[in-house]
């Protein structure tokens, strides 16, 4: 884990020890995996493998789950243990519940679809969007509550958020991919959907960045601020990630992925952070 280490000391560097530019640097990093992920889908769609809904699946599947992992282990060793032990239970635990319930309302105003479990939003906009700004936005969601971990754990501690970072960065390769693949196979266009997978990746950087400055800023906030993020990707795991990786009967893999996703970030955040 050498170059984890050395990206961490790189970041630290290169920002000259200023949060915000941390935060810009390590969010966007994690964009450009997005991209990366969502890139996946044009050899394979070139080569006709996609029409492969079994391998498919059990991939999305798999990859959920390790995102699951990354998330609940960064929820509480990144966020709240850290805003537990500078601020103790109170602050914290409200911010944890002010974070669920403004992405449950952002989930219930804001338009968007899932791969298997469908649409979700206002009924009146329903069929009114295209399907692939859905799958978009349900990516979008997916990844503000990672853009908000990213700058609250780096306005906490840049080196510790900073790994924090490239764990999200490494679990965010799968969503790009999750969101390019149906936008190829409705529209049979891979480029579009590798467009709209790295434009869903930069909402992490349009909130880690000020999230960061609010951090750096008003250190008083940043215990409900850290809370917040927690509340706010447990919140997704729980309605959204696990559930999704668990509709298609790929349950054993969405399962391993969990548990690397979950063993792979504690170490990153043990042993690194």
């Amino acid at each position: 884990m050498n170059w984890v280490r050395e990206l961490v000391s790189w970041i630290t560097s290169i920002s000259g020890g200023d949060p915000v530019m941390a935060s810009l640097i390590a969010s966007t990093i994690a964009a450009l995996l997005t991209g990366i992920g969502a890139a996946l889908v044009i050899p394979l769609f070139f080569a006709n493998k996609l029409e492969s809904t079994e391998s498919v699946s059990r991939l999305l599947d798999m990859g959920l789950g390790f995102s699951s992992g990354v998330m609940v282990v960064a929820s509480f060793t990144s966020l709240l243990l850290p805003a537990i032990d500078s601020a103790g239970f109170t602050i914290p635990a409200i911010g944890f519940i002010v974070g669920a319930l403004t992405i449950h309302v952002v989930n219930r105003l804001l338009p968007h679809e899932h791969l298997f479990k469908g649409y979700e939003g206002p009924t009146r906009l329903k069929g009114k969007i295209r399907a692939s700004w859905l799958v978009m936005m349900a990516i979008v969601i997916h990844n503000l509550p990672e853009g908000m971990a990213i700058g609250s754990s780096i306005a906490y501690s840049i080196a510790a958020g900073t790994v924090t970072a490239i764990a999200i960065a490494v679990q965010d390769m799968p969503e790009g991919f999750a969101v390019a693949l149906p936008i190829a196979i409705a529209r049979k266009n891979p480029w579009l959907g590798v467009a709209l997978g790295i434009l869903s990746g930069f909402s992490e950087v349009a909130l880690a960045v000020p999230v960061a400055a609010i951090g750096a800023a008003a250190s008083g906030l940043l215990p409900f601020i850290l809370g917040f993020g927690a509340g706010a990707m447990i919140y997704v795991v729980s309605h959204e990630a696990l559930p999704e990786s668990h509709r298609t009967g790929y349950e054993a893999e969405a399962t391993l992925g969990f548990f690397a996703g979950f063993l792979i970030m504690l170490y990153l955040d043990t042993m690194l952070g």
